[in-house]
């Protein structure tokens, strides 16, 4: 039996996760369970799942939280506050943690889950790209166990022997959707709405990360975090557009053999593997059928019409904090882009003046990298400010 600390539990990851441990109440059991505001939709979950602990982050809602848990007639911890969620992912009731909480607000509780030496499904990359030299060093000093459970990385860790990158390895190759906007020009993309950046082809995400794909963004973030996550250079790193979603990642063997893992597109099979490993358990995700399929596409990416992926590679050449000012530009400007504030266009020229403006330091230090990340977001909004008025 698994206990599980579910670190962003009303949101997509959350939801999947919640999905598989609803079809094996015998292997998984839920200890703690977080959420930023959604108080509502938290106490309903401690109702179902009765865990030791409940986050809300937001600490103006504890009341709530704990008047909610009370009525329920449940025994359920109320907790709120960003040290809180911190220390209950510390706390020694889970021995596995989903690290599943959006942007770099996720970062402090991953790290901390790791110094516990614990289980780790990570879906916010967003710590391995603000943090990944402090990650990979935590990892080693506590001896806890990192599964990536985002499709592309998952799948690389399935396709490399004993999940380790040797000099049998002669690249890395993520594939990427392309999201809804691709084949458009960048005519085409100047009156883009939120609400169709958010209709992804093949995946239900969120809306962060459904912008993030449609700018290519979230591609550019996953090779930062590949480069972390399997010790590999960026030119090693090769990035295909394969609008399909069937073949989620490859690895390329210098004898000339491909390994690829393919799979529908559903986040439940990587979450799946993560908590089962090294088993290998039913989540009732759909069975991949190739000749239903027909046909699978490959081409390069549009890096001249879709600039962010190209900013990311950037971002690993400077090193240090830039892949921090990266994150962090980013979503400041796509949430201004979520609220109607700036044009989709706009996200990458504020990524890239934000970038080219914030000053250079090194990134073997979290309050450096924390106090980078704040410095960048600054930035960005005054940039976001200046453009507003031209």
């Amino acid at each position: 039996m698994r206990n599980l600390c579910l670190l962003g539990a009303t949101g997509s990851i959350g939801q999947s996760t919640l999905n598989i441990v609803d079809q094996h109440p015998d292997r998984f059991r839920i200890t703690a369970l977080s959420a930023f505001q959604q108080v509502d939709k938290l106490i309903a979950l401690c109702v179902r799942y009765q865990p030791k602990f409940a986050c809300i982050v937001d600490e103006t809602l504890l009341d709530s939280l704990a008047t909610g848990l009370k009525n329920a007639g449940i025994k359920t911890e109320a907790i709120a506050g960003k040290q809180a969620l911190d220390d209950m992912a510390f706390e020694a009731s889970s021995d596995t943690v989903i690290a599943a909480i959006v942007g770099a607000a996720g970062v402090s509780s991953t790290l901390r889950a790791v110094s516990a030496g614990k289980r780790i499904l990570l879906a916010n990359k967003e710590t391995v790209v603000l943090a990944g030299k402090l990650l990979m060093k935590a990892l080693q000093e506590s001896g806890a166990e990192l599964f990536p459970i985002d499709s592309e990385h998952n799948a690389i860790y399935q396709c490399l022997p004993n999940s380790k990158i040797d000099q049998s390895v002669r690249k890395l190759i993520l594939t990427a959707s392309g999201g809804p906007f691709l084949g458009k020009t960048r005519e085409m993309l100047r009156e883009v709405t939120a609400e169709q950046a958010c209709k992804h082809p093949k995946w239900s995400m969120g809306r962060k990360i459904s912008v993030d794909s449609a700018t290519l963004m979230n591609k550019g973030l996953e090779v930062i975090e590949a480069h972390h996550l399997f010790n590999t250079p960026a030119q090693q790193i090769e990035v295909v557009i394969h609008p399909q979603s069937i073949v989620h990642s490859l690895v390329d063997y210098v004898d000339g053999s491909v390994l690829a893992q393919l799979g529908m597109p559903d986040m439940r099979t990587a979450i799946a593997y993560g908590l089962s490993y090294p088993e290998r358990i039913n989540c009732n995700v759909p069975a991949l059928s190739l000749t239903d399929i027909g046909n699978l596409q490959f081409q390069k990416p549009d890096t001249a019409t879709f600039p962010c992926l190209k900013l990311a590679y950037q971002a690993i050449e400077k090193s240090g904090n830039a892949p921090a000012i990266l994150n962090a530009a980013n979503e400041v400007a796509v949430e201004q882009f979520l609220q109607g504030k700036i044009p989709f266009l706009a996200i990458s020229e504020v990524i890239e003046n934000t970038l080219s403006t914030v000053a250079w330091e090194p990134d073997d230090n979290l309050a450096v990298l924390l106090a980078s990340d704040a410095h960048a977001r600054q930035r960005a909004n005054e940039f976001i400010t200046k453009i507003k008025h031209l």
